[in-house]
């Protein structure tokens, strides 16, 4: 294997910024879905509701349940600067009813150790101080659980490509729809935005077609879009996050591949979940764990045979991901066909379904 694909230079793209997604299309399963067809080297232009005939009876497509907490909140500093925070889950020491927390805190100043903060809704916090990889530690002060007031109160963590306002009218939407219709665990900072095409008239036509569905949970954590600095895309780390494999779960992936049914992957994180589990003999293994799995050209893929991906950022471990499936240079011309083609790009955007 030539080392060009692990220059992280290779995985650059030209993307004009219309393309860029800013809301979603008005039914989930209207966008786009760009089908890669890895063997044939070739690409089909599709609409996303026509995703259970391209499946044959047998596959299993594998979902992500989990949900995004509404954990963005805007705010101003003491001496009257404002800020934004987005407020991480608890870490695994603290405990789900801690209201310490670690933050992303975007401020023009950084905050010092005992400054006071005051947010949305009468909240209000103090800043203990600051870790090596840049969160800030906050003392948030109220009564009852801080989960219970971000549910309330907060916005939804879009990512910053997706431009909104403080106070845009568009809120009730992005709570809505920035959720997949699988969201019930909660833990997530990002929604798994494969997932998002997908509506219940869908899966029932998926069951109607004899493809199975199941569901895995990651917890999509603010490491999976820190930026990649290493010229060597191989050198990149990325931070822990927390996924679990229910034991029906398990079995129905095992008995697809018993069968000889295909294992779709629905989002990177589900790819990313599965490829972590597996055991001896390329067996999934139910059960709670934790993933850092960087996954570039030349890893040898054990249960994911096939996976529906929004399009990605350039130089991200996503685009990485993709790219070890399906070939960088078979990736790269398909997304200049998406680009030429007028697709929508991003969280909010178009799929593809690579098999």
């Amino acid at each position: 294997m030539s080392r060009r694909v692990f220059d992280l230079a290779e995985y650059d793209y030209h993307l004009p910024p219309h393309l860029i997604a800013q809301v979603p299309v008005g039914r989930r399963d209207a966008s786009r879905l760009l089908y890669l067809d890895r063997a044939g080297e070739a690409w089909f232009h599709h609409r996303f509701h026509d995703l259970p005939g391209l499946l044959r009876p047998g596959d299993l497509v594998v979902v992500n349940n989990t949900r995004v907490i509404p954990a963005k909140l805007y705010g101003r500093k003491e001496s009257g600067g404002r800020i934004e925070a987005l407020v991480l889950p608890p870490a695994d020491d603290t405990g789900a009813g801690s209201n310490v927390r670690s933050c992303l805190l975007k401020a023009s100043k950084r905050c010092a150790e005992g400054t006071r903060l005051f947010f949305e809704g009468g909240l209000e916090g103090t800043v203990q101080g600051s870790r090596q990889d840049g969160l800030v530690q906050v003392a948030f002060h109220l009564q009852g659980c801080l989960e219970d007031f971000l549910v309330e109160k907060g916005h939804m963590p879009l990512p910053p490509y997706i431009k909104r306002d403080r106070d845009d009218p568009r809120e009730a939407l992005d709570r809505e729809r920035y959720q997949t219709i699988f969201s019930s665990s909660d833990g997530a900072v990002a929604a798994p935005t494969a997932g998002l095409h997908f509506t219940a008239e869908m899966v029932e036509r998926l069951k109607e077609r004899g493809v199975g569905l199941c569901a895995v949970t990651l917890h999509v954590g603010y490491g999976t879009f820190s930026p990649v600095r290493s010229r060597d895309i191989r050198r990149h780390r990325l931070a822990e996050e927390e996924y679990h494999i229910a034991p029906e779960a398990a079995e129905a992936i095992r008995n697809a591949r018993k069968g000889h049914g295909r294992v779709i992957a629905v989002g990177t994180t589900v790819v990313r979940t599965l490829e972590s589990a597996t055991g001896t003999g390329d067996s999934i293994q139910p059960g709670r764990g934790r993933t850092d799995l960087l996954i570039t050209p030349g890893y040898r893929f054990k249960v994911v045979d096939g996976m529906v991906t929004n399009f990605h950022l350039p130089r991200s471990s996503l685009l990485f991901l993709v790219s070890a499936f399906a070939g960088l240079e078979l990736v790269k011309k398909a997304y200049e066909a998406a680009v030429s083609a007028g697709y929508r790009f991003y969280s909010y955007g178009d799929a593809m379904l690579i098999l």
